[in-house]
This record gives structure tokens, C-alpha cells and sequence, in this order.
């Protein structure tokens, strides 16, 4: 597969995951969430989190966003099930690397998250890329108050 083929099949799973959201919804058993929002282009989400024993046993997200935003929040739901709270936040630095390109900046390891990797380029896409991300980890850390990427 050459690079072309490449960059059409992450930009079809971003679109994918843009229109059809997995994990997207209320979760009703949460034991924890947080709402997020960027002001510079005005994303919008709520993470949900069924935090048990530091296990994420589920997790969903509900909001407005640009298609990296959702597509972000969708792949990162599928990527946290099932991993502890320590797993998380690794997978939350090495997205975080990836995606501003500082770092290690190795997709390897990350699956279907490898397809934010072009974004360093893009720094207020970043932002978008990061924003579930950044709300996900309030939720886990029990913050308060409306996270911002800024």
C-alpha cells in the first residue's frame, strides 16, 4: 500500500467515525464525567465514564464537534475499554505526542488512533484531536468545571 492509499483510508475512518459515532449517547451507570470545550472553534463534548476497581468498563461521549473532534472522541472510546486508569493516561500521552508531534511520536501500538499522526502539522486541529481526550482525563481525575484546550 503506498502512501496515498494510506491517507485515503485514515481520512475514510475519520470520516466514518465522524457521522457514524461509536459509544456516542449518555452513559446512565456513570461514576464519573466531564464536559469539554474549545473556544477556538467551538467543540463541545461530555465524556461519560463506569469507572470500577480503576477499570474504565465503559466509557461514552455525547456533543458537537468538527469531524476530527468526533472522530477523536469515537475512536478513543473503543481504544480505553477494559484498560486501567494508568493505561489510559500512557495511551492518553503517547496520542498526545502523536498528535502534536513532540516526543514519541511512533504510531506503533496506538491501532486505529495512528490515523491523527499527520496532525502536528495542523496545530488548532490538534486541539480538536485532544479535546476528548483532555475531558477524559478530567473525568477520571474527578475535576470540576468545564475543561478547555486552551
Amino acid at each position: 500500500m503506498n502512501d496515498i492509499e494510506i491517507a485515503d483510508l485514515y481520512q475514510e475512518m475519520i470520516v466514518d467515525h465522524s457521522r457514524r459515532p461509536r459509544n456516542f449517547g449518555p452513559l446512565a451507570h456513570a461514576t464519573q464525567q466531564a464536559e469539554g470545550f474549545n473556544p477556538l472553534c467551538g467543540d463541545k463534548v461530555k465524556v461519560y465514564v463506569d469507572l470500577e476497581n480503576g477499570i474504565v468498563r465503559d466509557v461514552k461521549f455525547e456533543g458537537d464537534g468538527c469531524a476530527i473532534s468526533k472522530a477523536s472522541a469515537s475512536l478513543m472510546t473503543e481504544s480505553v475499554k477494559g484498560k486501567s486508569r494508568a493505561e489510559v493516561e500512557q495511551l492518553f500521552s503517547r496520542f498526545r505526542d502523536l498528535a502534536t508531534g513532540s516526543g514519541d511520536t511512533d504510531p506503533a501500538g496506538l491501532g486505529k488512533l495512528a490515523v491523527f499522526a499527520g496532525l502536528h502539522g495542523f496545530p488548532t486541529r490538534v486541539k480538536c484531536a485532544t479535546l476528548a481526550w483532555h475531558t477524559l482525563r478530567a473525568a477520571l481525575e474527578e475535576k470540576s468545571g468545564v475543561i478547555s484546550t486552551e
